[in-house]
């Protein structure tokens, strides 16, 4: 197992200025991460007129080699159930040119939505997935197809509102049927869906190629009323903390992933409101802890 760290934890510190790509991923690999994981918000590998980027794509390759220490995965934003024909189409050919990315930068897998983190909440119900299901699969299919040629594994990750949820995963995992398109499990993700995290942790991580390990506050009544909280499908309040001093019983979850045999990559995702740097080293500690306590 190789716990990393993605650098979408310390996302906030490159748009800033305080980092660069170049000098997060030596930072991650100074404070003991042993794989990163490329999340292109602050940074792109693309070019204003959707070009890729192959200067960008050297320097990463460059920064991971002199620091020692592995790309692992990249995790792009994609919305697949478009209704318009075009739209559709031109999403799907975006998706391919990121996996594309992800080939030039050696990765051997990638990640990519579904649907968007916005997705209508009123269009999450069974009825609307039944419905896009056979879209899902298409699109999903084809992308996969195409990562093939090019070496990469593509992922499902249970992420948002709508594509979550145990028994939606893992039949959309199986729908396809590629030895191409695999899982990654997101320890946190389930509680969008209000599903028990520790019972998720036990059912998907045998599925798992991946693992991001994630922590939440987790309340009942907003806390604060500044908008800094936001709600689960079932109306929980949520917010991202560092791993371990959330409301999720981490032992409980890292022991489900460990008692499952999953010898793979995990990464820290902390999306919180605590210092980034100071957030994700801690939860890269407690993490190990707890791992090695387990």
């Amino acid at each position: 197992m190789k716990l990393g760290l993605s650098l979408y934890s310390i996302d906030r510190e490159i748009a800033q200025g305080r980092m660069t790509l170049a000098t997060a991923i030596e930072w991650a690999a100074a404070q003991g991460a042993e794989c990163v994981e490329l999340v292109p918000f602050s940074y792109k590998f693309e070019r204003d007129d959707g070009s890729i980027d192959f200067e960008s794509i050297a320097l990463a390759k460059r920064a991971a080699k002199d620091a020692g220490i592995p790309l692992v995965n990249y995790s792009v934003p994609a919305n697949l159930i478009e209704a318009d024909a075009s739209a559709f189409e031109a999403e799907i050919q975006r998706t391919q040119r990121h996996v594309q990315i992800a080939a030039e930068l050696g990765l051997p897998r990638m990640r990519h939505d579904i649907s968007s983190f916005s997705y209508p909440r009123d269009e999450t119900g069974v009825e609307h997935f039944e419905r896009l299901f056979p879209r899902m699969v298409e699109a999903v299919t084809r992308i996969a197809a195409y990562a093939q040629t090019l070496g990469v594994t593509t992922m499902l990750e249970n992420h948002g509102f709508f594509v979550n949820g145990c028994d939606r995963c893992e039949r959309l995992v199986r729908a396809v049927n590629r030895d191409n398109y695999k899982f990654l499990l997101d320890t946190g993700n389930m509680i969008c869906v209000d599903e028990d995290a520790e019972a998720a942790a036990w059912k998907l991580a045998p599925m798992a190629e991946m693992i991001h390990l994630k922590d939440f506050y987790i309340r009942r009544r907003n806390p604060s009323g500044d908008g800094s909280w936001f709600q689960s499908n079932m109306g929980r309040y949520l917010r991202g903390s560092i791993v371990g001093q959330g409301d999720m019983d981490m032992y409980e979850i890292i022991g489900q992933i460990k008692k499952s045999g999953y010898d793979g990559n995990i990464a820290i995702e902390f999306e919180g409101f605590e210092e980034p740097a100071y957030a994700s080293k801690v939860s890269l500690d407690n993490a190990r802890r707890i791992w090695d306590e387990v």
